[in-house]
Parts: structure tokens; sequence; C-alpha cells
């Protein structure tokens, strides 16, 4: 556990590092950005010759956290779902190029850059299996992305089912050290991060996007949204804060469907109890 939370904060810093390029990356540049980087991909996915079956009849897109390539974040996943006889897409948004090793790594771009991606992607899986709507899958920062594309671009319309594993819906915390960090280091919120890590910046709590994401309705569109957060979460907390508001929401707690599982915030990509109540809810027709 000690292990593993000293290397998410050596990928976060290595994060805070490269990202400074894309810092003055918006939505106005939204138009031109490359698509979603297909290839490494993990088994099962991108079979775009994959039709919809009668009993899985969307394609299911899954979007992977900060700093993770899709074939690393979903090596397990994404077989287990293909032999379910799901057609299974995915790919690392967000990704800085000609830096070495870091142009493997996504979620470094600005959200509003990375939902852009997601839509251009989502027409086309939409196109290559003829379905009329996509369910999406999404872990961490990959839950906040489909939030944007739902709102802002379009994605009401073309998204049926919404399952989110330990999304920053209400903003990230880190068990309490950002807010020490935000005492510590004034402006850290409103000008040092954003000026080296836009993305960073939006996924925290106090520079204005995630407030801007959840005014109105938190959950828009007839989409059925899933949100399944653990008590062990290290990254989002309170656990929460991952939480919802919306009819059109199941906010659920891993260990009350599954006491024995650990699950903190990147185990959640592996737990099995996570992907039974995952199951359950791409079947939702």
């Amino acid at each position: 556990m000690k292990l593993r939370k000293l290397v998410m904060a050596v990928a976060v810093a290595i994060g805070l590092a490269v990202a400074g390029p894309v810092a003055a990356a918006s939505a106005d540049s939204a138009p031109s950005v490359p698509p979603i980087q297909e290839n490494p991909a993990p088994l099962g996915a991108n079979d775009w010759n994959c039709k919809p079956s009668k009993e899985h009849p969307r394609p299911v897109i899954l979007m992977h956290g900060f700093l993770a390539p899709a074939a690393g974040h979903f090596s397990a996943y994404s077989p287990y779902l293909k032999a379910q006889g799901y057609c299974v897409f995915t790919g690392t948004y967000g990704t800085i190029k000609d830096v070495p090793l870091v142009n493997l790594l996504g979620g470094l771009q600005p959200i509003e850059y990375s939902a852009t991606q997601l839509r251009n992607f989502v027409d086309k899986v939409l196109g290559a299996t003829g379905a009329k709507q996509v369910d999406i899958v999404g872990h961490s920062e990959g839950g906040i992305v489909p939030r944007y594309y739902i709102k802002n671009l379009g994605g009401a319309d073309k998204v049926h089912n919404f399952v989110s594993w330990g999304p920053p819906n209400h903003g990230l915390t880190i068990s309490g050290l950002y807010t020490l960090a935000e005492k510590l280091v004034p402006g850290l919120d409103t000008k040092l991060l954003p000026s080296i890590c836009k993305v960073c910046s939006e996924l925290t709590n106090g520079t204005g996007f995630i407030d801007q994401l959840n005014a109105g309705n938190e959950a828009p569109g007839n989409i059925h949204y899933t949100v399944i957060a653990s008590i062990h979460d290290e990254f989002v907390t309170p656990y929460t804060t991952s939480f919802l508001k919306g009819s059109n929401v199941d906010n659920i707690t891993l260990q009350d469907v599954s006491p024995q599982s650990f699950g903190e915030h990147i185990g959640m990509a592996f737990d099995t109890g996570v992907w039974k109540i995952t199951d359950k809810a791409l079947q939702r027709n």
C-alpha cells in the first residue's frame, strides 16, 4: 500500500514536470486535436470488424486515468469484457507528443482537449459498428472526460450507460495533502498549478472547473450513470465526493457489494468486485 502510494506520488510529480508545454491548450484548439492513440491496445480491444450482438447491442469505450496508458490500465479488464461478448474500444487520450516515454502516457492534456478526442473516437466507433449509442466505462480522470463530452460536446444523445470508478466528481484532495499544500503555497490553485499542469488544476476542487462541470444538472441526458467508489480510495477523499446527484444515478460503495474488496484508487481497475458491479450496469437497456 505504501509502495503504491509512493509510486503514484512520483508519477504525479513527473506529470507536473512534463505538462508545461500543454498548459495553454483549451477548447479553442479543440477542432485540431489529434485522434486518440489507439495502439498499443490491451487484449480484446479495438477490433474494428466487431459488430454488437443482440445480447450486447452497444460497443463499450474504456477511458483510463491520469498518467496511464490504455494498454496497461485495462490489461485485465479489456479481455474480461471481450470474453463477455462485448465490442470493446479504448485508446490513450491526452498524450504529449515528441517527449520520449512521456508520449506513451495519457491524461496530461486539459479536459476540454481530451473530451474532444473522445467525441471523435465515439463517432468513429459508432460508424464502424453501426451502433446508435455507446456505453462508457471510465476510471478516475476517465470518469471526468466523458462528463465534459456529454455536457458540452454533444455526447448526451450518443451515450446510453456511463459507469465510472473512483471519479473525482467534486475534486481531488489526495487524503488532505492537496488541501495542506494550498495553505502552504499561496496561489497554488489559481496560479502555480494551472501554469504547469492545467489538467491537474482542473481535477482539484478550488479552481472552478469542477464547479462549472457540476453546475445545474450533475447527470444530464437520458443516460444511466453508475458511480462506484471505494472506502479505501486515498486520492478521491472522502470517497463519497465521487457520488453524483440525480434520479438517473446509482451511487455504489464497493464494499457494500463486495465486503472483502480492498480496491483502493488505482486497484479498482483490477478489482473483480468492481467488474461485477459494472457488468450489471452495462446490461441496463
